[in-house]
């Protein structure tokens, strides 16, 4: 099995370190994984100055761009041959929701979809310092997605479906505990700060509190809360289909 691995956070990232580590005990992983953190890269591409690709390792190399980059180069040139799977993660802190859309984890495995290649995008729910502690909890992320890995190997995925999913931290999360959900919604409250640099210039961070108005049981949020993992299908078709025949008889 030839499995590629990318992420948003860089390819010196715990998460992306522990994963390939754990899934390596079973398959070859080719890593190739942006140079810097991208998180909020969502689905971008590099495309007015080239790529630069530096091998690391044996089947491990970063790349001066974005994940969709990463994945991009990855199938396209790097390899000899497709990867049987495309695995992005694991994320520190969770991508559920509305989220999902800004995601340069997600965007990874959607670009893997992209290619006809089954995809997951991972991401440990809680950030926090790395200690000990949070390490096992990206182990016990990894043995998930490898879980899901066999599976979805067997009976594939539908064209144009990828998988999101969200592993809660602490004691209480069991790997055997998981929920087939939905996306859920948040908002952000406050999410520009504007500030002055000392040469009297504004400047702006983007940054907010996190309000969630839609975790109903069956959503993301609903499950990571009550402890489970969340497993949500993600559709590429954007297309609003309950929407076509209102606006066929619309006049414009």
């Amino acid at each position: 099995m030839l499995i590629l691995l990318s992420n948003d956070d860089g390819y010196n990232a715990n998460g992306l370190l522990a994963i390939r580590k754990y899934l390596s005990r079973y398959a070859r992983v080719v890593t190739v994984a942006p140079d810097r953190d991208r998180s909020g890269a969502s689905h971008s591409l590099t495309v007015t100055r080239p790529l630069r690709l530096k091998k690391l390792a044996k089947d491990y190399y970063s790349i001066d761009g974005t994940p969709t980059d990463a994945v991009m180069i990855a199938i396209s040139s790097l390899l000899k041959q497709k990867p049987d799977i495309v695995i992005s993660g694991i994320n520190s802190g969770a991508n559920m929701g509305e989220d999902v859309t800004y995601s340069g984890t997600v965007a990874a495995a959607m670009e893997g979809t992209l290619f006809g290649i089954p995809s997951i995008a991972v991401s440990l729910t809680g950030i926090g310092r790395m200690n000990h502690l949070e390490q096992k909890e990206y182990t016990k992320a990894a043995r998930f997605t490898y879980k899901v890995i066999k599976q979805i190997l067997k009976s594939d995925l539908p064209e144009g479906v990828l998988l999101n999913i969200n592993v809660p931290m602490g004691a209480g999360v069991d790997i055997r505990k998981y929920a087939i959900t939905h996306l859920g919604k948040r908002v952000y409250d406050d999410v520009i700060t504007e500030k002055i640099d000392p040469r009297g210039q504004s400047y702006y961070w983007i940054a907010g509190t996190v309000r969630v108005t839609g975790k109903g049981p069956q959503t993301d949020f609903g499950a990571v809360e009550r402890k489970y993992i969340s497993v949500t299908p993600l559709a590429l078709d954007n297309t609003a289909t309950a929407y076509i025949d209102t606006l066929k008889d619309l006049k414009f």
